[in-house]
């Protein structure tokens, strides 16, 4: 007797005449984890669409229970008890935690009046399916990333669903978060319900993976269990080439006696207090904590978007007032923030536009009027020099890879020469290849000795680039490590110190 819960035949998908998916077939049990892996544009988010009924596949078929369907309906899909969690989890902001959880139970109750204590009897049953206690009064806007997805889990629960897809769950979160969210998927999975976990994140998915499916220009190259797997092998899958993970520093040190940022008794009431560090020529500096630590309020004061209430900070030597984002620019510092979406791109703008808009001024010719020519030779050579692949620099950035709009973002700076560059989760969404290549690219820069602080969650990934690496709670620097003491254990026990 067949036990698959979803199978997929010889499945394909096009879109204007590009095939996104290519005679996909795969099964999923019940209480099993799968993580489904591959490059941005490699279909992954497009087979989860078929799968949620929202996209018809062009041919193939879909067996649920063993029936087979041509296609889905999205309200199909849910019956059948599939629920898929969007990175934005599809909650209400402005609704308690109770609400969210219970709203569908409530709609379908055809109820004229809302019996409250019904509403939250149904979302402290849902809660309690995962061993979770939230404030049920609280507004989901007002809550943690990891707190709106278990919501979003419970809601999922409510709807009896028998296979939950997980779209990037860990993008946002702390590793102590990802720690718990991984409990409450191994009770699902205890539960019977599968999982389909998506990630870019490979020493994730080789943690919480009992089978992995690999994608790949639109179709599945490797359906394997994750017990015979590493990271090198799933990159090789994902990019159809030999991806080196050199966790090794390169041999150049900084120059200790050449201090280029100098930070003493940095303060601002709720942020952070009392910070002092120095930064050198050609140094990576790292900067880690949980969510709440000060990390990123620290990075906004230094690039004047956040005003410190005491303290003084020098760049080669100058004090730099950072009142404000223009004052930081022109006393040397760049600012390249996580979110790259919303602050650190204009997304409807061309890749030309966005590369040069920290340097414009200096493209005028004649009465101040801006040189296309010379703006357009200076975004090509910034293209080349960091491998945007592009097929022009006229095509708007939005239609970009994650990881090329963060080479985008990295180029604007680089550009200006700044003589500190700040890197906020640099590689936040992007996938295998481009992590690797980010990395080699924030080395080179100090190997011709920018100074950079690189600010991240990831322990691995600063491990990886950085000379030195300092920890942060509750606002303070409380923890140095040099690159002979990193050890991923020791920097994680600190960071859950209370």
């Amino acid at each position: 007797m067949n036990s698959d819960f979803l199978r997929l035949e010889g499945v394909n998908k096009s879109f204007s005449g590009v095939e996104a998916l290519r005679g996909v077939s795969l099964s999923i049990e019940p209480g099993k984890i799968y993580c489904l892996v591959g490059e941005n544009g490699s279909g992954k988010s497009t087979l989860i669409k078929v799968v949620a009924g929202v996209y018809p596949p062009d041919g193939g078929d879909i067996a649920i229970d063993g029936r087979i369907h041509k296609r889905l309906q999205p309200i199909e899909s849910i019956h059948a008890g599939i629920q898929v969690i969007f990175q934005d989890f599809s909650l209400f902001p402005n609704l308690t935690v109770a609400e969210n959880i219970a709203l569908n139970q409530e709609i379908s109750s055809n109820r004229r009046l809302v019996r409250w204590g019904e509403v939250k009897r149904t979302a402290t049953r849902a809660l309690g399916k995962i061993n979770v206690k939230l404030d049920l009064n609280a507004l989901a806007g007002d809550l943690a990333v990891a707190d709106r997805q278990l919501i979003a889990i419970a809601k999922a629960l409510l709807e009896n669903a028998r296979l939950i897809i997980m779209d990037e769950p860990t993008t946002a979160l702390t590793q102590i978060e990802v720690r718990s969210l991984f409990n409450v998927i191994n009770r699902l999975k205890q539960d019977g319900i599968a999982i389909l976990f998506v990630s870019h994140k490979l020493d994730e998915v080789l943690q919480i993976a009992d089978q992995v499916f690999v994608m790949r220009n639109g179709e599945k190259v490797l359906d394997q269990s994750a017990a015979g797997l590493d990271r090198a092998t799933l990159a090789r899958f994902m990019t159809g080439r030999t991806i080196e993970f050199d966790e090794s520093q390169s041999a150049s040190e900084p120059d200790q006696e050449t201090v280029v940022l100098q930070v003493r008794g940095l303060t601002r009431a709720g942020a952070f207090s009392d910070i002092s560090l120095d930064l050198h020529v050609g140094e990576i500096l790292g900067i880690t904590g949980l969510l709440g630590s000060g990390r990123t309020g620290l990075a906004l004061a230094l690039f004047g978007m956040l005003k410190p209430e005491a303290g003084e900070v020098t760049v080669r030597g100058k004090t730099a007032r950072l009142e404000s984002v223009p004052r930081a620019v022109r006393s040397g510092i760049g600012y390249v923030p996580e979110d790259r979406l919303t602050e650190g791109l204009f997304l409807t703008q061309a890749i030309d536009n966005n590369l040069v808009i920290c340097i414009v001024d200096s493209l005028r010719g004649r009465f101040r009027l801006l040189d296309r020519g010379m703006l357009r030779r200076s975004a090509v050579d910034w293209v080349n020099r960091l491998r945007i692949l592009a097929s022009s620099v006229r095509m708007p950035v939005s239609s970009l890879s994650g990881g090329n709009q963060q080479r985008v973002v990295l180029a604007k700076w680089l550009a200006r020469e700044p003589s500190v560059l700040i890197l906020n989760g640099p590689t936040v969404g992007v996938d295998v290849g481009s992590k690797v290549e980010i990395h080699e690219i924030i080395r080179e820069l100090g190997r011709r000795g920018m100074a950079l602080l690189v600010i991240s969650d990831d322990v691995p990934e600063l491990m990886s680039v950085c000379h030195r690496i300092l920890l942060m709670r509750h606002g303070r620097i409380v923890e140095e490590f040099s690159r002979s003491e990193f050890t991923e254990e020791a920097i994680n026990r600190m960071l859950v110190l209370a």
